[in-house]
């Protein structure tokens, strides 16, 4: 396992990670690329793939698989399904054959591997007892939760070795793949209070050696308090140490601080990699080895922020908050001061939690209400707008298979062509409240519902 790590992380810093992960599968797997929906950014390029964090192996919810499902029911189509004890929000995980998920049960925290094959709990591990969750009428100063969301509402991630979880109270812990933890620490108790309005959601995101966390929060400076920091924080994957802390102060007040986002993970155009990060009205992008800021675009102005940023090639939308702009920039254009370029805005509805995904040099959103959106991705003009069966939209949209997967809380599933019109391949539908966002991996799909997690796809061999 050392050997294998060591050998991923000179990988990272030769800039030689896209050639490491396919040989890796080359070999594992005997798979072919398929770059229909690739950014170039980190990726592997195999057909079949792990799914080691949320948003995926690129950081934009976007898969090589090919050959998935297209139609499934609660009858037919499902691999299998397994029961959750608990519930929480939090995207499931895949690697080989591991599928790692959180949940909260009562004021049990927990990190459960299931086997991809059979969907069998493999081992369960309380992470740690909860307090009690704070009531959704708290004050100022003091976290409370939406009736959406818990403390089980970041994702876990990997890097094949490691299994790193955290959870909305402040752990933030990792694990191995037999169940052992390695660490645990509170970052609550370490840097502070959450002052975030309605929960700590942000997951966590791993560079080289690095478990990068980041919290932005209700700074209370309006109030006359001492002011509550947002930042990012990065500690050792081994040890759980910390590596570096950068405080991240905003012109935002009050909500507006507020950001749920995870950040994303880009190589530039020079071999840098970039750390973009958005919320309090900003947009800006940090060094993963030091937390040293790289660049900034702050005053975009709107509320807290739920979309997260996503990437294609040189592309960046980043939507403001409270249903704001959505802003496309080109990275490979900076500005005099620095600043990635805007290339186009659209204000006519936009989404407040879905975030964006790029395929085929298009971009696709959904709106919280269901109205699936198409545009070029370059241009921004506008290809189609549909609205979607299903009424209220949380999961950020799958490109996978030249396809693009909508799923809302109710359940229903619509699968529409990668194409610049509109042309809807199937309907499905489960019994179950949905937000956490769909992933592929393995030839299948995989769905975390408020219930059950299911394995859509053939039953395994």
């Amino acid at each position: 396992m050392r050997a294998s790590w060591k050998r991923q992380r000179r990988a990272w810093r030769s800039g030689s990670w896209r050639c490491w992960s396919v040989v890796v599968w080359l070999s594992c797997l005997g798979c072919v690329s398929c770059l229909s929906c690739s950014n170039g950014s980190l990726a592997t390029q195999a057909r079949a793939e792990n799914w080691p964090n949320w948003r995926g192996p690129r950081w934009n919810s976007t898969s090589e698989e090919t050959g998935l499902p297209l139609f499934w029911r609660v009858d037919s189509g499902v691999a299998w399904h397994t029961e959750l004890p608990g519930w929480g929000d939090s995207t499931p995980i895949v690697w080989n054959d591991a599928v790692f998920v959180t949940t909260q049960e009562d004021r049990s925290l927990d990190l459960l591997r299931l086997d991809i094959r059979t969907g069998q709990v493999v081992w369960r591990q309380t992470v740690v007892e909860a307090p009690e969750q704070p009531p959704r009428e708290a004050k100022r100063g003091r976290q409370k939760f939406h009736r959406l969301h818990n403390f089980a509402t970041p994702s876990p991630t990997t890097d094949g070795e490691t299994v790193v979880v955290h959870f909305g109270e402040g752990t933030l812990a990792a694990y191995d793949f037999a169940g052992r933890r390695l660490w645990r620490r509170n970052l609550q108790r370490d840097f502070g209070a959450y002052t975030v309005w309605w929960g700590h959601a942000n997951s966590p995101v791993l560079f080289e050696d690095l478990v990068i966390s980041v919290c932005m929060q209700d700074s209370l400076t309006d109030l006359g308090k001492t002011p509550a920091r947002s930042y990012l924080v990065a500690h050792d994957i081994r040890s759980g140490r910390q590596r570096w802390f950068t405080p991240r102060p905003t012109e935002a007040q009050a909500e507006q601080c507020d950001a749920y986002t995870t950040p994303l993970l880009r190589r530039g155009e020079n071999g840098q990699t970039e750390l973009i990060v958005m919320g309090g009205n900003q947009l800006d992008a940090y060094d993963p080895r030091t937390g040293q800021q790289l660049w900034a675009v702050p005053r975009l102005v709107g509320g807290r922020t739920v979309t997260s940023p996503t990437a294609h090639e040189n592309l960046l939308v980043a939507t403001v908050g409270m249903r704001g702009p959505m802003i496309v920039f080109d990275l490979a254009r900076p500005t005099a001061d620095g600043q990635p370029k805007r290339l186009w805005k659209y204000d006519a509805g936009t989404a407040d939690s879905c975030s964006p995904v790029f395929c085929s040099g298009l971009l696709f959103v959904v709106t919280d209400r269901g109205i699936g959106k198409c545009f070029d991705a370059r241009t921004g003009h506008l290809r189609w707008k549909r609205r979607l069966v299903g009424g209220d939209y949380k999961a950020t949209p799958l490109a996978a298979d030249d396809r693009i997967y909508f799923l809302s809380r109710d359940g229903v599933c619509t699968v529409v062509s990668a194409s610049a019109r509109f042309d809807q391949l199937a309907r499905n539908r489960l019994d179950d409240e949905f937000l956490a966002s769909p992933i592929a991996s393995q030839g299948h799909l995989f769905l975390r519902g408020r219930k059950r997690i299911y394995c859509i796809g053939p039953v395994w061999p």
